[in-house]
C-alpha cells in the first residue's frame, strides 16, 4: 500500500524516473545559475553491495558543535571517508571493509531558506539507466521552473550543484528535467543528487554506530530538523499532515516550502469474510450520529503552507458545525497542539494526538520523535485527547519493525506518565496486522486495534460498497487482538484514475461517503477535510484528491 504517506517527496520530483517519460525533442531547456554553495559527494572507488546494518542512535546530541572529526571504527576495518557539508544535507560515507564504524555526531544552523542537493541512493542491475531529474505532468504548453540537481567531475572530484532552470513544454504530457543517465557494467547502488529546500533552523544527525557486512557500503547519514522557528512554513518531521507521509505512505508542497509528509491513503487488502458487527466499547471513540471524526492537517490546501491560528480555529468551527466530535492530528509542526488543541477546547470537540514515524529512525531518542513527544508532555491539554496514535503505517512502510514500535509505545507511554492515562494505539492495515510478528508483540500494548481502511484500493469495491467493505475489515479486526476497532482513515477521492469497479469523481464520492455513514460513520475517522493540491498525485493519480468537505458541506480557510 502507498504511504498515506504520509511517505513526502519535492513537487513533482521522482527517485527513478522512467526513461520513456524524458521529453522528446522540441523542448528547449535554458539554464540559471542558482545561488548557494555547492557540495561534495565523493565518488565510490570500490564495489558497492547491499548489507544488513545495525544503527544505534546515542541520546543526545549537541546544539552547537564544531565540524566533526572523521568517522572512527572499531578494528580491523580502515577508517571511513566522509565528506562534511556546510548545508543540511545528507553526509554520504564509504565504509571500504566490513567492521563496526561510528559516525559522531553532527549539527548545522542556517539563518535562510536554502535549496541545497540532496543525496538518494537505488539499487540498478547492469546497464544503461536514467535516474534523478524532475517530473512533471502538463494538460497544455507550459513553462516550468524549478530547481534541478547537476553533477560536474573534474578529475577524482565529483560536484553536486544546484541550478534554477526553465522549462519549457511545447504540449500535454510528462516531462522529465534534466534527468542523469549513467551506465554500470553490475547491479550497483548508485548515489546521486537530488533538489532538497531547508527553512532556517539547527539540523543534528545524533552519532550512529553502524555494523558493516559488505564491502564498499555507502552509508548516508540525514540530518534531521531541531527548533526550527515556528513561521509559515511546515517543519519536516515525517508526518503528517496528511506526510509523509505517509509514503504510511505515506510529497511536499513546491520549494521553497518545507513541509512534514502527508499520510498516503493505504491499499486495503480484499476481505472474503461477510460483514459482522465488532464488539465496540470505544467511549468517546464511537459517536452518537453517523460520522465520528475527521481527520485534520493546518496546511494551506493549496500550497503545504502553515495555517494560521484563526484559519484553524474557523476549520475546526466548521467540523463542529457539521457534527463531528473528533478531530485526528497527525503530529506537532505547525503549532497543531497549541492552535487545534485551542479550537477544540473553544468548540467543544475531542482529539485524536499523534506521533509521527518517518524512515529517519523509530526510537523515543530519534530527534524528530523526541521532539515530538517533547512537545506533547509540555502542552498538558491532555483532557482533550481520546487516543494517543504512535506511527501512522510506520511498519507497511519499512520504518519500524514490530519489536520496535512495541518498544516505542512503551517509552512513550513512560514520557506521558502521570499527564495522559487514556488510550494508545497504532494506525496499519488489516493485512499488516494479520502478521503473526505484528499481533503478537502489540495486541497486548495497544488499547485499541486502530487501522487505515481505504475500499478505493480494491478494484472489487463499488462505491455504494465501501461501507460493507469497512465493516467487514474492521470485524476481522477485532478477532486479531480481540479488542475495540477503531478505522482511524476512511474515505474516497473525488479525482485520479478509475480503479476497477472503485470510480472516481464526486458522485462517486459522495455515494460510498454515504454507504460509510451508514456502515460504521460512528465508529470511524474520515479523511480528509480539504484536497491537498500540494500533493504529487502518485501512481493512482489520485493522492490530492481526498477532501471531504463538499460531501459534508463544510467550507474551509484554504
Amino acid at each position: 500500500a502507498a504511504h498515506h504517506r504520509h511517505a513526502h517527496e519535492h513537487l513533482f520530483r521522482k527517485g527513478l524516473n522512467d526513461t520513456a517519460a524524458v521529453c522528446t525533442p522540441g523542448c528547449t531547456t535554458i539554464w540559471k545559475t542558482m545561488t548557494g554553495e555547492p557540495t561534495l559527494v565523493a565518488p565510490s572507488t570500490t564495489k558497492t553491495q547491499t548489507q544488513i546494518l545495525t544503527v544505534t542512535p546515542s541520546p543526545k546530541t549537541s546544539t552547537q558543535a564544531p565540524p566533526p572529526p572523521p568517522p572512527t571504527q572499531a578494528p580491523p576495518p580502515p577508517p571511513a571517508t566522509t565528506e562534511i557539508v556546510v548545508v543540511p544535507t545528507p553526509v554520504v560515507t564509504t565504509c571500504p571493509t566490513p567492521g563496526t564504524y561510528t559516525f559522531p555526531a553532527t549539527t548545522v544552523t542556517i539563518q535562510k531558506t536554502t535549496t541545497v542537493c540532496d543525496a538518494t541512493s537505488t539499487k540498478v542491475p547492469s546497464g544503461v539507466h536514467t535516474i534523478g531529474g524532475v517530473t512533471t505532468v502538463v494538460v497544455t504548453a507550459t513553462t516550468v521552473t524549478c530547481p534541478v540537481a547537476t553533477i560536474h567531475t573534474s578529475g577524482s572530484v565529483t560536484t553536486s550543484t544546484i541550478v534554477q532552470t526553465t522549462y519549457v513544454c511545447p504540449s500535454a504530457g510528462t516531462y522529465t528535467i534534466a534527468p542523469i543517465t549513467t551506465t554500470v557494467s553490475e547491479e550497483t547502488v548508485i548515489v546521486y543528487p537530488t533538489p532538497a529546500t531547508y527553512s532556517p533552523g539547527t539540523y543534528t544527525a545524533p552519532q550512529q554506530v553502524v555494523t558493516v557486512t559488505k564491502t564498499g557500503f555507502v552509508y548516508i547519514c540525514p540530518l534531521t530538523s531541531k527548533g526550527l522557528s515556528t513561521s509559515t512554513t511546515p517543519v519536516s518531521t515525517s508526518t503528517p499532515a496528511p506526510a509523509t507521509t505517509t509514503v504510511k505512505t505515506q510529497a511536499p508542497p513546491p520549494p521553497p516550502v518545507k513541509t512534514t509528509e502527508a499520510p498516503k491513503k493505504s491499499e486495503a487488502p480484499k476481505s472474503s469474510q461477510a460483514p459482522s458487527p465488532p464488539n465496540n466499547n470505544g467511549g468517546d471513540l464511537v459517536s452518537n450520529n453517523d460520522h465520528l471524526g475527521m481527520t485534520y492537517t493546518p496546511y494551506v490546501g493549496t500550497t503545504g503552507q502553515c495555517k494560521t491560528a484563526d484559519q484553524v480555529d474557523s476549520d475546526i468551527s466548521a467540523i463542529k458545525n457539521a457534527g463531528f466530535s473528533v478531530v485526528r492530528v497527525y503530529s506537532t509542526d505547525c503549532n497543531t497542539l497549541e492552535n487545534v488543541g485551542n479550537a477544540c477546547s473553544k468548540y467543544g470537540m475531542k482529539m485524536i494526538a499523534g506521533v509521527f514515524v518517518k524512515s529517519s529512525g523509530c526510537s523515543i531518542d530519534t530527534p524528530d520523535i523526541k521532539e515530538q513527544v517533547d512537545k506533547l508532555v509540555a502542552w498538558g491539554k491532555w483532557d482533550l485527547v481520546v487516543l494517543l496514535v504512535v506511527g501512522n503505517e510506520a511498519i507497511m512502510n519499512n520504518y519500524c519493525s514490530p519489536q520496535q514500535l512495541k518498544q516505542l509505545i512503551t517509552d512513550v507511554k513512560g514520557k506521558c506518565s502521570g499527564k495522559f492515562n487514556g488510550k494508545v494505539t497504532i494506525s496499519e492495515t488489516l493485512n499488516i496486522w494479520q502478521r503473526e510478528d505484528v499481533s503478537s508483540n502489540l495486541c497486548s500494548h495497544v488499547d485499541i486495534t486502530g487501522a487505515n481502511i481505504h475500499p478505493y484500493f480494491n478494484n472489487g469495491v463499488a462505491p455504494s460498497e465501501a461501507g460493507q467493505f469497512v465493516r467487514g475489515q474492521m470485524s476481522i479486526l477485532q478477532k486479531i487482538c480481540n479488542k475495540s476497532v477503531i478505522t482511524l482513515e476512511v474515505g474516497w477521492p473525488s479525482g485520479g484514475q478509475d480503479n476497477g469497479l472503485a470510480v472516481v469523481g464526486l458522485d462517486a464520492q459522495s455515494i460510498a461517503v454515504k454507504s460509510i455513514r451508514e456502515q460504521c460513520g460512528n465508529e470511524v475517522i474520515f479523511f480528509s477535510l480539504e484536497d491537498d493540491r500540494w500533493k504529487q498525485k502518485g501512481s493512482c493519480g489520485c493522492e490530492d484528491s481526498w477532501g471531504l468537505g463538499r460531501a459534508f458541506n463544510i467550507n474551509t480557510s484554504s
